[in-house]
This record gives C-alpha cells, sequence and structure tokens, in this order.
C-alpha cells in the first residue's frame, strides 16, 4: 500500500468526475481510467478498487481500503455524493480542494526555503573563512598586537573558536558542518511520535515569526476542509473529526477534538 502522489490522485478524482458526468457506470469509468495510468502503485490499487465494485462493494468502501492513497476526506466525500447521487459533482470538489491545498502548501514551502537556504549558506561560509581565512591572520595579529595588552577579547575568541574547529585534525570543523543535518533527522525522527509531533507543534505556535504562517496555515486548511465536508452533506460532527485528521497541527487537532465533544454534549 504504497502512498502515491496527490498530483496523480486529483487527476484521478477529476477524470472520475468527468466520466461519471458523461453517464459511465462506475465500473466501466474505473476500468478506463485503469488502462490510461501508467504501470505502477497507483495502476494496480485502481485495478483492485474496480475488482472490489465488481463484487458489490461501493465506491467508498473500495476506497477506504488504500488510506495512503485516498485520505479520509476523499473517503467521505465519496460516500456523501453516492448517498446524494450527485457522484460527479463531489469528484469535482474534491478535486478543486485538493488543487488549492497543493498550492497553499507549495507557497508555504517557498516561503521557507528561501531564508533556510541563506541560513545554511551563511553557516558554511563563515565555517570556511574561521577554517582557510583567520589562521593565516593569527601570526600577523599576533605579531601587531602589544605585548602586555594583548590581542582585543572579541579578535581573540575569533582566533580561539578558529584554533578549536582545526582541533583534532579537523574533526571538530566536520561536527559543526553536519549538525544541521543531524538536527533535521532528529527533528523528523521525533515527528515520528504523537507526542513529539504535538511538542513541535506547540513550539511553532510561540514562535515569533513562524507562529503567524503555521496559524494561518492550520486555520485556513481547516476553514477549506469543514466548508468543502459540510457542502457535500457530512454531518457536522464527523466533519470535524474528519478535519481533525487532515489539521497537520496536533495542537489544533486536540482543540477540534474538544469542540466535536461539546457539541456532542449540546
Amino acid at each position: 500500500n504504497k502512498k502515491v502522489k496527490i498530483k496523480v490522485v486529483t487527476q484521478f478524482a477529476r477524470q472520475l468526475s468527468t466520466l461519471q458526468d458523461a453517464g459511465l457506470a462506475i465500473l466501466r469509468s474505473l476500468r478506463i481510467l485503469e488502462e490510461q495510468q501508467k504501470k505502477g502503485p497507483f495502476r494496480r490499487i485502481i485495478g483492485y478498487v474496480a475488482d472490489d465494485i465488481e463484487s458489490g462493494s461501493t465506491l467508498s468502501e473500495a476506497l477506504g481500503k488504500y488510506p495512503r492513497c485516498f485520505n479520509r476526506l476523499f473517503v467521505n466525500m465519496v460516500a456523501a455524493g453516492e448517498v446524494g447521487g450527485v457522484l460527479d459533482v463531489i469528484l469535482a470538489r474534491v478535486a478543486d480542494f485538493m488543487e488549492k491545498a497543493e498550492k497553499l502548501k507549495s507557497k508555504i514551502k517557498g516561503a521557507m526555503v528561501y531564508p533556510a537556504v541563506v541560513m545554511t549558506a551563511a553557516m558554511f561560509i563563515v565555517l570556511g573563512l574561521m577554517i582557510f581565512i583567520v589562521p593565516t591572520f593569527s601570526e600577523v595579529l599576533a605579531d601587531m598586537s602589544d605585548g602586555k595588552a594583548g590581542l582585543p577579547a572579541l579578535t581573540q575568541a575569533l582566533l580561539n573558536i578558529s584554533k578549536w574547529l582545526l582541533g583534532r585534525k579537523g574533526l571538530n570543523a566536520g561536527i559543526v558542518a553536519l549538525t544541521p543535518f543531524v538536527i533535521f533527522s532528529v527533528f523528523k525522527f521525533i515527528r515520528q511520535f504523537k507526542a513529539g509531533r504535538f511538542a513541535m507543534d506547540w513550539t511553532k505556535l510561540r514562535l515569533p515569526v513562524m507562529k503567524k504562517i503555521v496559524y494561518k496555515t492550520a486555520v485556513a486548511r481547516w476553514c477549506r476542509t469543514l466548508a468543502t465536508l459540510i457542502s457535500a452533506g457530512v454531518p457536522i460532527l464527523e466533519a470535524i473529526n474528519i478535519t481533525r485528521e487532515t489539521a497537520d497541527n496536533e495542537v489544533y487537532s486536540k482543540m477540534l477534538g474538544k469542540v466535536q465533544a461539546a457539541i456532542r454534549q449540546g
């Protein structure tokens, strides 16, 4: 059950919507789309979905067996479309939603890439200066300094840092250069656990610049998802439960759980 790219699933939803709008049977539509797909996991999944429908399953039930490909939002929207008899309209809405969500995600990534690249480049430039440039001036600065007063504190600190980086045959410099990659790997490992994701998301919401980006992204995604589900006829409690899982932020997910519980209690 390999994860499939969002772009591929979006295209599938759009094409299936078009075929349903043309009046083709769902099984026939799926077989056509299966033939049009390139060989790979997604083509096999479409074939399995078609086989399940041929065996008597509904489309939503068949899609629900592949959560890494069709998330709960997709499956519940399809289920609502089947009940209301407007599957073609719902599939078009799903495709629109997924396209907008992907565009928003791309914009956020684009906004974060530039400062990350600048900071990484700056770190390596400073590291290079400390390793290759500063040592060449150490003897000159030592000769120019007053024997009694010595070098200024800041200059001496720079020379000490440079000396430390070159220590142990350059091993210290290698450790510093690898530190960002180690930190990235640690953060990625921490996000594998729910408690780790919650701690990281909580921290993001308190960082000076990042908190605005995270807040606006989470709220925009939640509002768009909830509006799409409600317009498709999904009950409010089920819609909130689905948006909890698609919030992509554990802090907001926990808050939405409280909202759902409060609505259930009246």
